[in-house]
């Protein structure tokens, strides 16, 4: 398999965990989304992704795009460890999570949107954190006050073992801290964070810990 990856990726940071739960080697194809205007769109890469996005999965010949449904290939085929409960209910709570913050919290802090943000409409860098915050903000109130109330909330967002809405959840609080926001407001979501780095496969696939990582 071969991983088409940029270190500070949201959604390439939640197949790099997904790999290394299920412990399956790769090779690891870094797209500098900022070098050269962004190599994500250059016609090479954008004849495999057309949408000039990551991460793209290549698994011998099939070519996989969009973070959630490369997840969910990948636990198709190598079932162990599960990343989605076996219950129609419990499956249908974790996609929802992982969800809410893949298609409502991300994508209005996704880099395009920033750089749109700047270059289009001539923001500060002081309002396009503005915009981060305030978004974040928003989504991690509605998802803290979900999480505090939920059940099936364990040492993980279900259980005892991280699921598919882990994998989402990790990525979105590291680009939180990494625009210093805080999160004391979010005690649920840091605890189970806070869990899921204690495990191997999660600090792995850290953002600092790629080959294509800029200290």
């Amino acid at each position: 398999m071969k991983l088409y990856s940029y270190f500070r990726s949201s959604a390439s940071y939640r197949v790099r965990i997904a790999l290394a739960l299920k412990g399956l080697s790769y090779e690891y194809a870094a797209v500098h989304l900022l070098k050269g205007g962004g190599q994500q769109l250059a016609s090479v890469y954008r004849e495999l992704n057309p949408d000039g996005l990551v991460p793209t999965l290549e698994d011998g010949s099939h070519i996989l795009t969009q973070s959630l449904s490369i997840i969910e290939y990948l636990d198709e085929l190598y079932p162990d460890p599960p990343l989605l409960p076996s219950a129609p209910a419990d499956r249908a709570y974790v996609r929802s999570v992982a969800l809410q913050v893949a298609c409502e919290i991300h994508p209005v802090n996704n880099l395009r949107v920033i750089q749109y943000l700047k270059k289009r409409l001539s923001i500060s860098d002081e309002q396009k954190s503005e915009w981060y915050q305030h978004w974040i903000d928003v989504g991690f109130s509605s998802l803290e006050k979900r999480l505090s109330s939920e059940h099936r909330v364990g040492d993980f967002v279900y259980g005892s073992a991280p699921t598919i809405a882990d994998l989402s959840l990790v990525p979105q609080v590291w680009n939180a801290r990494r625009f210093e926001i805080p999160l004391n407001r979010y005690p649920v979501i840091s605890r189970l964070v806070e869990n899921a780095m204690q495990l191997d496969a999660f600090r792995e696939a850290e953002p600092t810990n790629q080959p294509d990582s800029e200290h």
